[in-house]
């Protein structure tokens, strides 16, 4: 028995781009979207930042924000050129991990923000693969 339009989905994916570009072309544009984002409204990315976690940042936290916003346009610009792909996901994957280090504190301490938590592990992973390819491909 066939599964109707599982054929055409193959033929599909045939023609798509490897699995890895696919990837790293998500990354990318998770990266741009959220460094848009914080330039354009950094005050909505400000309310990660916990009471506690203020006086730790060199300086405000939307100004922290905005610094973030540009590394993050930078970076995604890098993945889509396939320039610098190892450095670009190992800076995503450490600060996608960090970002879940000190999330998981606020989520036990006050139990907020556990549904970014869920979504950063998934983009955690997708940036891992990303430098484990490029890391490969070297």
């Amino acid at each position: 028995m066939t599964v109707p339009g599982r054929d055409r989905a193959r033929r599909l994916a045939d023609r798509a781009p490897a699995p890895a570009v696919l990837a790293r072309w998500g990354l990318g544009a998770m990266l741009l979207a959220a460094g848009v984002h914080k330039l354009l409204d950094p005050a909505a990315w400000a309310v990660y930042v916990t009471d506690w976690l203020a006086p730790w940042l060199v300086v405000a936290p939307v100004a922290f924000m905005l610094a973030n916003g540009a590394l993050e346009v930078g970076f995604a610009a890098l993945l889509f050129a396939d320039r610098g792909t190892a450095f670009a996901a190992l800076v995503a994957a450490g600060s996608l991990t960090a970002t879940i280090a000190y999330l998981a504190v606020v989520w036990a301490t006050t139990g907020q923000f556990g549904d970014v938590i869920a979504r950063d592990i998934g983009l955690a992973g997708l940036a891992l693969a990303v430098l484990v390819d490029a890391l490969r491909a070297e």
